[in-house]
């Protein structure tokens, strides 16, 4: 979506994000999302009354209260202290959901139909309960009851599983596991760098959590990304099985399932000058983009071309790079693309119809190495965690406060979902 008026994001927050079955494993994702909001609204020294809607994330219902319409979205702003008269909506696009939500949200104060939104999305892999199928019109009358586990295999019972299909592709473009690990290895070790030099601690709030000893209840507060391996190796990268069957995908060359919640607070130019508030960002475009369900790791590359074509820019014009760490194999795959010449200069349709093999003899090794150098320089998913519809608002942020470090510049940032669905945007600082 080409913006016809500039659009800012004038507050930015996350929640640290917990392992799965860590710190947040008992907090109730009303609560989750209740504290990013309520966070990004005192960032921006806002009253909760002055948010005219809600945009937000949500890939789950099982794990709610109320499993049935639980009205994530509503149930976290009243929570947080918005009115009652606050609209909102609540979607699932996987994980690309908070970055879309932010697209729906500009396309909103475009119209002309509201002037500041919040936007963003929350995950609680660890509340995520077992199911018991079928059992409404047939009880079982012998042998028990038999549990599902939703997050195993994690992917679409009609497909194969994520990983799978990832592992597929990366061999498709000649991406192999030790270039995987590298990168895995490489996110943590970003991802330490940058939180000892307090890089996070702009957009990461800590968030209290209890843990229960015995009757007593202890008071708990969580800072930093559990996630986070300061102790990995290549070495003890390299000793792990693959998952499922696939070709190169690992538990460590992956993000792991986790738990929380982003918010970002978007409103036109003119809105921020009106109120006195200095922008955090500015969303200089936006889109969204689909493939053929098994090709994950390409929806990256497809929606950074779609967004340098729209706005006649060349990958030289970017200074900063964040793709969504979904697996290591999908920035890999994603800038190997990019760099191919063919790729670029083909127009967006041909290079959605070759996809599924798009022949790399026009792939420039140094055109690479440069994406390779402006990627996730503050550490990715594998090292932060991917709490899915809470993403594509963390890497906006992530890209945000890089520019802002180095004092202005302009970043792409691109997310994978389920099935080849992808979001992508261009943000300037």
């Amino acid at each position: 979506m080409k913006m016809k008026e500039e659009i800012v994001v004038v507050s930015a927050a996350r929640t640290p994000f917990g392992r799965f079955g860590g710190s947040l494993k008992n907090v109730d994702i009303y609560d989750l999302g209740a504290a990013a909001m309520k966070a990004a609204i005192e960032q921006a020294g806002l009253a909760p009354e002055s948010i005219d809607e809600v945009w937000w994330g949500c890939g789950d219902t099982t794990n709610c209260k109320d499993p049935y319409t639980p009205v994530v979205a509503r149930q976290s702003l009243l929570k947080a202290g918005l009115p009652a008269t606050t609209p909102s909506v609540t979607l699932d696009k996987a994980c690309v959901s908070a970055m879309s939500a932010a697209n729906y949200a500009a396309g909103r104060i475009l119209l002309g139909e509201t002037e500041t939104a919040l936007a963003g999305g929350a995950t609680s892999f660890s509340t995520v309960p077992y199911l018991a199928r079928n059992m409404r019109w047939a009880g079982v009358k012998t042998g028990g009851l038999q549990l599902e586990d939703p997050l195993f295999p994690l992917g679409y019972k009609d497909y194969a599983p994520v990983s799978v299909d990832s592992g597929n592709v990366a061999q498709v473009y000649h991406v192999t596991r030790e270039e995987q690990d590298e990168l895995a290895l490489a996110s943590h070790q970003k991802y330490g760098r940058a939180y000892e030099n307090g890089f996070y601690k702009s957009v990461m709030f800590p968030i209290e959590y209890t843990v229960k000893k015995g009757k007593k209840a202890e008071s708990h507060t969580l800072e930093i990304d559990e996630q986070y391996r300061p102790e990995i190796s290549m070495e003890s990268l390299a000793k792990l099985p693959t998952i499922f069957g696939n070709p190169t995908i690992t538990a460590g060359n992956a993000p792991g399932l986790n738990d929380g919640a982003a918010a970002q607070i978007l409103m036109k130019r003119s809105k921020a000058e009106e109120l006195g508030i200095q922008p955090l960002y500015t969303v200089v475009d936006i889109c969204s983009i689909a493939a053929a369900p098994e090709l994950l790791p390409v929806a990256p590359a497809l929606a950074i071309k779609k967004l340098l074509n729209a706005q006649k820019l060349s990958l030289e014009d970017l200074d900063v790079i964040e793709i969504n760490e979904a697996f290591a194999a999908v920035p890999l795959v994603s800038c190997k693309l990019l760099a191919c010449k063919a790729f670029l200069e083909d127009d967006y349709a041909r290079a959605v119809s070759m996809i599924a093999h798009y022949p790399l003899d026009t792939f420039d090794a140094g055109v690479y190495e440069s994406l390779m150098k402006k990627l996730n320089v503050n550490g990715g998913a594998i090292a932060i965690g991917h709490a899915n519809t809470a993403s594509g608002a963390r890497i906006m942020m992530n890209a945000g406060m890089e520019l802002r470090r180095r004092g202005g510049g302009i970043a792409a940032c691109a997310i994978c979902g389920g099935l080849t669905q992808g979001d992508g945007c261009i943000i300037r600082v």
